[in-house]
């Protein structure tokens, strides 16, 4: 969700510089994997191809120095935000199997801005690919005066509805905080879930909670990721290049272990 807070930024933490970046992002330079792939490597390597996820050195805005970055930003075209959509289906309809969503949701709603391509995406890939025939809303940053009016946009919300919230990347919350109240004014609605692109698993810096834990003991929903950071570094230690090297230097799975020792929740 975005948001101004430094430590809740729409793309996970923006850097504010990259400094030994190793070239680890392999736009289109891995090798496919079969079909049978799990969900959270078959993300990841979706992330690396899109230029989504790199790896290396990065000092992100909360002043942690990470061997990481996620960029929100990267899935700027049909055929990359149409792709992570059907990703966001998948795991919707994973979760509902698995009786961590409801088999009912009215509505996606995602949070402007960078919300907003999301919830229409996974609207559109669980129509197509789910046959879910489920709305999407989203909120307006400031309230319209003219026309239709109001603050929401898409399937109006109404006293009753399922609605499931989906976002990029949580890293403490605060959009997540700053929302919830807005769609709780517009409508009595149940807020069923949160589903995310990536859990960073880290520690907020007021507790050793993760934000995820710490969405979910506050408000009572389940918040779910199509993967999580430890996932991902599992995949891409596997992962190789189409020259046979290792995607990962040794550098920078140390520094991503003494990363997630010091920092993970």
């Amino acid at each position: 969700m975005t948001s101004d807070n430094p430590q809740d930024t729409a793309a996970g933490d923006s850097p504010r510089h990259a400094a030994s970046a190793r070239g680890a992002s392999a736009r289109g330079a891995l090798r496919n994997p079969p079909s049978q792939t799990p969900l959270g490597q078959r993300f990841t390597e979706f992330m690396l191809q899109s230029n989504a996820l790199k790896f290396g050195d990065f000092t992100l805005k909360s002043g942690r120095r990470s061997p990481y970055f996620i960029n929100a930003g990267a899935f700027d075209d049909g055929r990359k935000i149409a792709t992570l959509g059907a990703f966001y289906a998948e795991k919707i309809s994973q979760s509902i199997t698995e009786g961590k969503l409801p088999s009912r949701i009215d509505t996606v709603f995602g949070p402007a801005y960078k919300g907003i391509p999301l919830a229409v995406s996974t609207s559109i890939a669980l129509a197509s690919m789910q046959g879910m025939n489920v709305g999407y809303t989203f909120d307006r940053k400031e309230p319209k005066d003219h026309g239709d009016g109001g603050i929401m946009v898409g399937s109006p919300l109404k006293d009753g509805m399922k609605v499931l919230l989906v976002d990029d990347v949580m890293t403490a919350g605060t959009a997540v905080r700053e929302v919830v109240p807005k769609i709780k004014a517009e409508a009595d609605v149940q807020i069923v879930g949160l589903v995310l692109s990536v859990d960073r698993m880290e520690k907020t810096k007021d507790c050793d909670l993760s934000a995820v834990d710490a969405v979910e003991r506050e408000f009572g929903f389940p918040v779910i990721s199509i993967a999580n950071v430890r996932e991902i570094f599992d995949s891409a230690k596997r992962m190789v290049t189409l020259d046979g090297s290792r995607l990962l230097t040794d550098d920078v799975v140390s520094a991503a272990d003494e990363y997630l020792a010091k920092y993970g929740a």
